[in-house]
């Protein structure tokens, strides 16, 4: 990626993370993990009628400025204009999310980031669910981390197929690409009516003990204890996206009409 001006400070503190000493494993490892506890996964702005722009500037406000987080676009983009700020070497890849019917999206359906250190890591902190720490990008056995046991294997193509606990994730493509180059599956996945994101609402978040997540008026937390979910009042919807999640709303976002054309944003 190509360096882009932003302030680093205030992302750290948006993290609440230190600036690292060095672009190494250590500092990629706890960037990761304070980045997935800091800013939720979420897809509000398809259901706000807000417009979402693929470009670093623009989305590294929208996280820091607006106390906001986003889809996998927003999310990794993000991440990868701070860590090539930080000084890390970024490569973003394209991917195909494996699908509830057992088939890959659109083209394009996911990005998720190579970070060399030197040594290649996968990151992913726009996946929901997904690894914590950074993953061994050349490594091909089981990986355990807190999110599960993940493990990357290289299809006949020369394409990854990335598991946890041994169901398919996603698959990548190892050719580096741009942002630009995600526009056309950002507007599938914010306009299709066959689009998951254009029938839901979600915002989750990464805790020390384990997730909280609110999904329309369903609150969902997990922890060792196990899960717990309750449904909220139209009054308590707003105070729960303040206290949980940092983001301040004017009103109670809602589905909106599916397959409406702007552009947006995906998994």
């Amino acid at each position: 990626m190509t360096n882009t001006k932003i302030d680093v400070a205030a992302y750290l503190r948006r993290i609440d993370a230190d600036r690292p000493a060095a672009p190494d494993e250590a500092a990629l490892r706890e960037l990761q993990l304070r980045h997935l506890r800091a800013v939720p996964f979420e897809n509000l702005s398809i259901h706000l009628g807000e417009e979402i722009v693929l470009d670093g500037e623009a989305l590294v406000r929208k996280i820091v400025e607006r106390g906001r987080g986003g889809f996998c676009y927003e999310l990794n983009g993000a991440f990868a204009t701070l860590l090539t700020a930080l000084g890390f070497r970024v490569t973003l890849l394209a991917g195909r999310v494996m699908g509830p019917t057992g088939e890959f999206g659109v083209p394009f359906d996911h990005l998720a980031l190579r970070v060399d250190t030197p040594e290649p890591w996968l990151v992913d902190v726009g996946f929901g669910q997904n690894s914590h720490h950074p993953l061994r990008f050349d490594e091909r056995g089981d990986q355990a981390d807190p999110g599960g046991v993940f493990r990357i294997a290289e299809t006949a193509d020369g394409d990854l197929e990335v598991f946890r606990d041994g169901k398919v994730q996603y698959r990548l493509e190892q050719r580096p690409r741009e942002l630009s180059d995600f526009v056309s599956g950002c507007w599938w996945n914010s306009t299709s009516p066959k689009s998951f994101f254009t029938q839901s609402l979600i915002c989750s978040r990464l805790t020390p003990s384990g997730r909280v997540t609110l999904s329309g008026r369903t609150f969902v937390t997990t922890d060792a204890t196990g899960r717990q979910e309750r449904r909220l009042t139209g009054e308590e919807v707003l105070p729960a996206y303040r206290t949980h999640f940092g983001i301040e709303l004017g009103g109670e976002p809602e589905v909106r009409a599916q397959g409406r054309a702007q552009g947006g944003a995906a998994a």
